[in-house]
């Protein structure tokens, strides 16, 4: 008879936070009751430390942040961990497998999780990495940190989880508090976690085993991880469309050449709709993709289905729509303190062919047009031309010389003043009740001295 213990044969399972987002992430799944797994909360700010609920807290860097934090700086976060690579080395040792959560963009998060990631690969664990992109509205340069951060624990993860934060505004209220917008970022961490370690340790009627999730997960690139639930007559279809399409993930399976797929159900989940959700995974992969599959009974899950997806060698093109700078420089983009190995090239399919742009083709269109624009002729000049000959001052000169030529009887030349000329003001004649002429003329006042 053989006496041997269950628990010590099960894979040990440990998640590491680093930085202020990957703390809180871990904090949130304490709080949920999340089981089998070991928490390590890593950090370069004591105070932060403090507030986790983590069984394992490690401070990073002592000597170069004083516990002060990175200062939003992914240098100074890849130096801490590179000083305190012993403590957590030590930290993870016996794991068959670590996941690593973190926020990219920041100072500790993006600069020492890439660094944990190799020390891990280097001790021969299984590693996964699961990590978010910034809001949008947090700038460029927080934006250009986590792509470059991305890309350096590409290469020391054996596969990658990315949660792009811009997916929460399409999926919550506008009611949504701030807390739980975040909570549903985590639960896709944690209901990743929490169904590998449904797949590894809990007795299925289809079993899986670790060697399984090694096989799909081990050394494979960016993967797909998602959770489907569903109720009702549907719930088989609807449990496995919410999981091939997380809308948490920019990924999706299609074309995935790994399949690991875990259906789970109550005891009344009958043989046609696991097969009616198993058929619906397989047409979205790759047609000569490994799928490893497994099923299980759990009775507490009631009327709900429940499919578990991991998905891993499928084509991935980052998500472009919401602006964010490219790398242009791949082969480089590890933070400083990092040095590469096992460095993967990059897939050519991340690089769209370039749109040909239709203006030639406008151009050459308008060209063929007859021109309804005004051309540059005489007609134009005229005004120009005709604008000197307005001389107002040699009009009124010319109204005015008639008067001055006009000679009056009893008045001399001589006699003229020059207020005459300044006023245009010409002597009238005066007549007689008769209606005839004087003899002598109505002299204005200001010249009767001289007569």
């Amino acid at each position: 008879m053989l006496d041997f213990d269950l628990d010590s044969q099960l894979a040990a399972i440990k998640v590491v936070g680093v930085g202020g987002a990957g703390n809180n992430a871990v904090n949130r799944m304490v709080d949920y009751g999340l089981k089998g797994v070991e928490f390590i909360a890593v950090n370069t700010d004591r105070q932060a430390l403090y507030l986790s609920k983590a069984a394992t807290r490690i401070q990073i860097g002592e000597k170069v942040t004083r516990g002060l934090g990175a200062g939003a700086n992914p240098e100074m976060g890849a130096r801490a961990a590179e000083e305190s690579k012993d403590d957590i080395a030590a930290a993870i040792k016996g794991s068959d497998m670590v996941f690593i959560t973190a926020g990219m963009g920041g100072g500790t998060g993006t600069g020492a999780a890439p660094v944990i990631a190799q020390i891990a690969r280097e001790m021969g664990i299984l590693t996964v990495g699961v990590v978010t992109r910034p809001f949008s509205f947090e700038g460029k340069q927080r934006a250009r940190n986590a792509e470059q951060g991305i890309a350096a624990i590409k290469e020391n993860v054996d596969t990658l989880v990315i949660i792009p934060n811009d997916r929460l505004l399409l999926v919550v209220g506008k009611g949504t508090s701030i807390l739980d917008a975040f909570r549903m970022a985590d639960d896709v961490l944690r209901q990743g976690i929490q169904g590998i370690s449904d797949l590894i340790a809990v007795p299925s009627l289809i079993n899986l085993d670790f060697a399984d999730v090694k096989a799909i997960m081990e050394c494979q690139g960016v993967a797909h991880m998602g959770i489907g639930v569903g109720t009702g007559e549907d719930r088989a279809s609807a449990a496995a469309k919410q999981a091939i399409q997380s809308p948490m993930l920019e990924t999706s399976i299609n074309g995935a050449k790994g399949v690991l797929l875990n259906i789970t159900g109550g005891s009344d989940m009958g043989i046609m709709e696991v097969t009616e959700a198993a058929e619906y995974v397989q047409a979205a992969a790759d047609p000569e993709a490994n799928i490893i599959f497994g099923a299980g009974i759990d009775e507490s899950l009631g009327d709900t289905m429940r499919i578990t997806v991991i998905a891993t060698g499928f084509d991935y093109v980052p998500s472009t729509a919401t602006g964010r700078p490219q790398l242009n420089n791949k082969q480089s983009a590890r933070p400083a303190g990092m040095q590469a190995q096992g460095q993967r090239p990059m897939a050519q399919t991340q690089q769209r062919p370039p749109i040909q742009p239709i203006q030639p083709t406008y151009q050459q269109a308008m060209e063929d047009r007859p021109s309804i624009r005004p051309t540059m002729t005489q007609p134009v000049q005229q005004p120009v031309q005709a604008q000197p000959q307005v001389q107002p001052q040699q009009i009124i000169e010319q109204e005015v010389e008639p008067q001055q030529d006009v000679e009056f009887p009893g008045f001399k030349p001589e006699h003229r003043s020059p207020r005459m000329n300044e006023r245009n003001t010409a002597p009238s004649f005066s007549r007689d009740a008769d209606g005839k002429d004087d003899d002598d003329l109505e002299i204005p006042t200001w010249l009767r001295r001289n007569r």
